[in-house]
This record gives C-alpha cells, sequence and structure tokens, in this order.
C-alpha cells in the first residue's frame, strides 16, 4: 500500500434528513363537502449510518468527500397517507474505524466488526397530520406539526490499524527490514529515520501453513504521547494490535533504557496499551559474534525478567524462527 494511497484520518459534515411537515389537508369531495382533517404524517428523514466492511484497509474513498447529507422526509397526504421516509446514507468504513466530535474530540463510536452497523446522526421525525389533532372540541384543525429538524455537524474518521502484532519501536530501529524479511510487505527501507510515514501490513507465514499480520508502526520518539513528532497519529495505531513486538537495535547506547521510553509513551498515551503481551528482540546482531551475543543476553535477560527476549538479524535470518515461536504462543496460549 503506498503512501499517497494509505488515508487514515478525514474530516466530513454529515447531515441527516429533516423529517416531513404533517399534512393540513381536508376532506373534500361530492358526497362530503366539508369532511373532516385527513392530513397525512411526514415521513422520517433519513439517517447517516456507519457500516463495517473487512475488504477496506483505508479511507481513501473518503479522502475528497467533504459534504455527506441524507434525504429529507416527505410531507404527509391526503386521506391520512404517511409522507416517504428520506434515504438513508450508508457511508462504509474499515474494521477499526473511530469517530470523534471535530469541535471537541470527543469519543462517539467505533467500528469494530464485517458487516456492524451504527447511526452516527438519526433523521428527524416526520410531524403529525391534523387529523391527530381533532377532538370532540376541536373538530376542524387547520395545523400540523413541522417536521423535525436535521442533525448537522462536523466528524472526524480516523483509522486504527488491525492487526496481530504491532512493531513498536524507535525510528531506525529496523522494523520495515523485519517485516520485509518475514513477510511479502515491502516497505520503504532507508538508513535515516522516520522512512516509514504510515502503517504497513504483512502476513507472515509460520510453520504448517499457519499465519498471522503484523504491523509495521511508524518509529515512536520520546514525547510521542504530547504529539512530538507524529506521535499522536502513530500510536493510535498500536490500539488495535493483540501483540506488541518491541524493535530495538543492538546499536542502542542502553537497549533497556530505550524499551523503558517506549514502555513509558504507551502508558502515558492510554494505559490500557500495558495490559497487552510483550514480545522484545534485540535486532542487527549480525555485527556480533555468538560469544558477544551470549554475555549480552546474560545482561538483558535480567532486567527483561519475564517478557520473552530474542536476538534476530534480519539480514542473517539469525533468531526469526524462535521469534515466530515467541509471537505464534503468545498469540495461542495453551
Amino acid at each position: 500500500m503506498t503512501k499517497s494511497n494509505f488515508i487514515d484520518y478525514v474530516k466530513i459534515f454529515f447531515r441527516s434528513g429533516k423529517g416531513g411537515p404533517g399534512s393540513r389537508h381536508f376532506l373534500r369531495s361530492k358526497m362530503d363537502p366539508r369532511g373532516g382533517p385527513d392530513g397525512g404524517d411526514g415521513g422520517r428523514g433519513g439517517h447517516i449510518i456507519l457500516k463495517g466492511n473487512q475488504q477496506l484497509w483505508t479511507l481513501l474513498h473518503l479522502k475528497y468527500t467533504k459534504h455527506v447529507h441524507a434525504q429529507d422526509g416527505e410531507s404527509g397526504g391526503r386521506s391520512t397517507s404517511t409522507g416517504a421516509d428520506g434515504k438513508d446514507v450508508i457511508v462504509e468504513v474499515p474494521l477499526g474505524t473511530i469517530v470523534k466530535d471535530a469541535e471537541t474530540g470527543e469519543f462517539e463510536m467505533e467500528i469494530t466488526a464485517d458487516g456492524e452497523t451504527k447511526i452516527l446522526m438519526k433523521g428527524g421525525r416526520g410531524g403529525l397530520g391534523n387529523d391527530h389533532f381533532k377532538s370532540a372540541t376541536q373538530q376542524a384543525p387547520r395545523f400540523a406539526q413541522p417536521g423535525e429538524d436535521c442533525i448537522e455537524n462536523w466528524k472526524i474518521l480516523e483509522l486504527k490499524i488491525l492487526a496481530d502484532v504491532g512493531l513498536v519501536g524507535f525510528p531506525n530501529a529496523g522494523k520495515s527490514t523485519l517485516l520485509s524479511r518475514v513477510s511479502a510487505a515491502k516497505p520503504e527501507i532507508a538508513d535515516y529515520p522516520f522512512t516509514t510515514l504510515v502503517p504497513n501490513l504483512g502476513i507472515v507465514d509460520y510453520r504448517d501453513g499457519r499465519s498471522f499480520v503484523m504491523a509495521d508502526i511508524p518509529g515512536i520518539i520520546e514525547g510521542a504521547h504530547e504529539g512530538k513528532g507524529l506521535g499522536l497519529r502513530f500510536l493510535r495505531h498500536i490500539e488495535r494490535n493483540a501483540i506488541l513486538l518491541f524493535v530495538i537495535s543492538v546499536e542502542a547506547e542502553d537497549p533497556y533504557k530505550e524499551y523503558s521510553i517506549l514502555v513509558n509513551e504507551l502508558k502515558n498515551y492510554n494505559p490500557e496499551l500495558l495490559d497487552k503481551t510483550r514480545v522484545v528482540i534485540i535486532t542487527k546482531c549480525d555485527i556480533l559474534d555468538a560469544e558477544m551475543i551470549a554475555d549480552l543476553s546474560k545482561q538483558m535477560k535480567r532486567k527483561f525478567k519475564k517478557t520473552p527476549l530474542v536476538f534476530v538479524s534480519s539480514h542473517s535470518g539469525l533468531g526469526l524462527m524462535k521469534m515466530k515461536d515467541e509471537l505464534w504462543n503468545a498469540l495461542n496460549p495453551k
């Protein structure tokens, strides 16, 4: 998926349909020239409905949509006939799409299942016709209810990537190279920070024809939870991953300190992220010999304690199968 085609944020003005007005009609015929009120009710205005579609991976199809209006309900008619309801507008979105109020930023809803539908804005109710207001003391009401007004507002739609495993790490830690090695994904790779500006998804082949989905999340920097870099846009994608794979370069001055900074950024953004299962890999280990890896492993395992730790090299293939085993076991606990 190219950068230009990955859209994870759109702002759209939505307006539901107005309810149709009730009718003020009176029955008139040769047999009954002064008949009573027979005005019908107005039709309901159209709803704005969001629907989950698992075939969609991005909000690209909504990139140039700035206004979405549902149809107004029609007026009530004679002979107590009800006006037609306004046509609903169904907006299909990828799974993991959330909706926020554009002015307040308040969360409103999330679409998580294929075929799931939620009403974003209800259409206005149709007004009652004058037939409803006749009584013994008021036999010829010359009024009817107007239809209920529409609801309109700017909304923000944001996409959170859904994957089994999300890669978490600083820029240039080797996440894109790892994803390209263990899947058919072809993310942009270069030796400078922030090569990855949008998430990349890859299907990782495992033993016996099994597989799982891995997401390369753009690199986090210290202060990301405060919006530094593109932090907030990066961090929200992590929420929709079952397991977090922390990717730390062996070239880091203090790998455990880097890990602690990453954990702190996740905690400050959303403490619930710390409840997810974690696996840690130390990348670029092809620059070390076996003895150096063994010594470093002893030091690191004392700090990481019960968190699975694997030393890997995307270039040589060192540790990649062991990493897959750890991830698969975490995804499928016995």
